[in-house]
């Protein structure tokens, strides 16, 4: 696990991008796992920048992302469809038949084993980039999560939706239901990269790098991976 300490969120949004633009360089139809929330907006924005300048080419990029909520069409605003379109997607030169979300729409079992199906036969995610909540998930594998699972249906800790409540009007309207990419899919990455940012993640971090390896905060099974960056700002890092 290589730790990275920056001084500020646009600077841990640079170091992202530079680790993703590099991954993308080195094979270009590259498999990237991505995130949303709020972390990331930054990373997506350098990047933007970057295929813009010409540095970066995603003609043969296909992706497949972490998440997305039950019961959020693509079209509604707060489904993470709509984010990665927003942030990343419509401005880049990707394919759109690359790109695989999970589908809130979708028979729930069905959209699982659909996923799960579609990452195996692509030959599984080249490099995987990651959020970390308050209580330490990853993906939405909330705590308590069985290490071993794979693409699965969540039932949203009150934490998680009070944190996300933010980017709706108010928190009765988040969803209580996610589909995720789960932590036996998210291990089996070849390269993760974890950034965070803010002192309210710092007891997260702390946990990821330096905890007990537990399913009480999930993020400390990449402790066990073999290739993984944490990269956060002085405030995430201060308990380190």
């Amino acid at each position: 696990m290589k730790v990275i300490v920056l001084d500020n969120y646009q600077q841990i949004s640079i170091k992202a991008a530079q680790i993703v633009a590099s991954q993308i360089i080195l094979k270009e139809d590259s498999i990237l796992g991505l995130a949303t929330g709020g972390t990331p907006v930054g990373m997506y924005s350098e990047l933007v920048k970057m295929y813009k300048l010409g540095i970066i080419d995603f003609k043969k990029i296909k992706t497949f992302n972490l998440d997305e909520y039950v019961g959020l069409s693509k079209e509604n605003q707060q489904s993470y469809y709509y984010y990665m379109m927003d942030n990343l997607f419509k401005h880049v030169n990707i394919n759109i038949e690359n790109i695989d979300i999970p589908n809130g729409m979708a028979d729930i079992k069905e959209e699982c084993v659909r996923y799960e199906n579609e990452i195996k036969q692509s030959g599984g995610i080249d490099l995987q980039v990651l959020g970390i909540g308050h209580n330490g998930h990853i993906g939405f594998n909330e705590p308590d999560i069985k290490f071993e699972s794979v693409t699965h249906l969540v039932k949203l800790d009150e934490d998680t939706i009070k944190a996300n409540s933010r980017f709706f009007d108010s928190v009765d309207e988040v969803p209580k239901q996610a589909l995720s990419m789960g932590i036996k899919t998210i291990m089996h990455s070849k390269k993760i990269v974890l950034i965070a940012s803010g002192k309210e993640k710092a007891k997260a971090i702390y946990g990821t790098v330096k905890g007990n390896i537990t399913p009480n905060l999930p993020a400390s099974i990449l402790q066990l991976h073999n290739d993984v960056y944490i990269i956060a700002d002085k405030e995430a890092a201060s308990l380190l």
